[in-house]
């Protein structure tokens, strides 16, 4: 059996012209997807049943989800300071039990975006959003610009999909409709395909946006000849070219997130879009890498008001990013106990918040072994969001996606799961109280 027009579990495209080919309740080939969702989808690595250790460093043994869900919120209710982290790779059904969770332990939820896009938060905080979807980009950009990301590695259909190769309403032609920018530190396989190359200092990206909205706005004269290592004259050919464009959009990654600047380079980005949209039309977008973590944003937003980095243990949400966020919580020493669940804290955090992971509890619920498993005393797998299970996700641009089941397994839901760890920690907290 054929399964078409499905999502793809992997990236924040959230591709949806997929060719899911099962057999006797087991996907045996993918097609159209990139070699990364393909392998997602087809399963590799997957924990087989729940399990415990008391040592980090002894076996695990396997155990029922019983004992494990029940073990699990025995640390949950008796922590002082719980960090519940991840949910990125889940869908939207199970972040609300989350936040429901982390009410009721009193912890502090997070996601992946406080190692990624966080500081872009940030940014449209202060200064909004001129967007739109990758539909409306795919069909009239003519210019396109990335800065400081690379989709060829890490959104690997992205240029064929919604910005590049693609073919669009009004610009017909594909690739040879467009001009296509890019700003970054190092020459990427993106840049390799761009017909302009822009060599940015490292943490200079905020002096090279403000010389560029300086030439845009006409005040060249103050840019001095050399901008965060990019000849003034490069810049005004690029100014030109941004200029001249009938619609524009700029992408922009970690590269800009995360380096020096952080969330102010997003409100210069931002504010280098309104100058532009004196001469013709201009957008701007992240370039989400979760394929759900802009649901957990919407989720977490309209639960508490904010929407990642939430503090539940005054009972009220409280947010305070530099503070409240996991890495901050981390290599403070705060927490005692950490539950991750649709995301690799063990991937992306850095020494010193891990060294903190190995000397607490660590719960995982998640269906692939991942570095976080490395430092984990209870495992539970869970079936997989997008292949076992349907539900909602938002695509990178904010549209709201339903996600398919193209399998039967015996696994329990990330939902599933919550829903008895809160139950069981009402029943120890009740007891207890």
């Amino acid at each position: 059996m054929i399964i078409k027009d499905v999502l793809c579990p992997f990236c924040g495209c959230l591709c949806d012209d997929l060719a899911v080919e099962v057999e006797n309740n087991k996907v045996v080939d993918v097609k159209h997807a990139c070699k990364i969702g393909a392998s997602k989808i087809r399963g590799h690595d997957r924990i087989k049943a729940p399990m415990m250790r008391d040592d980090k460093n002894g076996e695990f043994r396997e155990v029922s989800y019983e004992e494990a869900i029940n073990e699990s919120a025995r640390i949950l209710a008796k922590s002082k300071r719980p960090l519940l982290y991840g949910w990125a790779n889940g869908l939207c059904e199970m972040m609300k039990k989350g936040i429901l969770l982390t009410e009721e332990v009193g912890g502090i939820i997070d996601n992946t975006a406080s190692v990624c896009h966080g500081p872009s938060a940030l940014g449209v905080h202060e200064k909004g959003l001129p967007t739109g979807t990758l539909g409306q980009f795919a069909n009239r950009a003519d210019v396109v610009v990335f800065w400081g990301c690379n989709p060829v590695q890490a959104h690997p259909r992205h240029m064929g999909r919604y910005s590049v190769f693609n073919k669009g309403f009004f610009a017909n032609k594909g690739r040879r409709s467009r001009k296509v920018v890019v700003f970054d530190v190092r020459k990427t396989d993106t840049a390799n395909l761009a017909d302009e190359y822009v060599q940015v200092k490292p943490g200079e990206d905020y002096m090279v946006l403000s010389a560029l909205r300086a030439i845009v706005a006409g005040k060249g004269d103050v840019v001095p000849d050399t901008v965060g290592g990019v000849p003034k004259e490069k810049l005004a050919e690029v100014a030109e070219t941004m200029k001249a464009a009938k619609f524009g959009i700029v992408y922009f990654g970690m590269g800009l997130t995360q380096s020096r600047g952080k969330y102010k380079n997003i409100d210069n980005a931002v504010s280098l879009i309104t100058e532009l949209n004196a001469h013709g039309k201009h957008s701007i977008i992240p370039m989400r890498g979760h394929y759900n973590v802009t649901g957990f944003g919407n989720v977490c937003a309209w639960e508490t008001g904010f929407i990642n980095a939430v503090d539940m243990s005054r009972g009220y949400p409280y947010y305070n990013p530099g503070e409240t966020c996991s890495n901050d919580l981390l290599m403070r020493e705060e927490i005692d106990a950490a539950f991750i669940i649709a995301g690799d804290a063990g991937a992306h955090f850095p020494a010193q918040s891990i060294a903190r992971m190995g000397k607490v509890p660590v719960i995982q619920v998640d269906p692939f072994h991942n570095p976080t498993t490395e430092m984990a005393n209870i495992v539970i797998p869970t079936k997989v969001s997008g292949v076992e299970l349907e539900g909602t996700a938002y695509r990178m641009d904010g549209v709201s996606l339903r996600m398919r089941k193209l399998v039967d397994v015996d696994f329990p839901s990330d939902e599933e799961v919550l829903d008895k760890i809160i139950a069981k920690v009402r029943e120890i907290k009740g007891a207890s109280s």
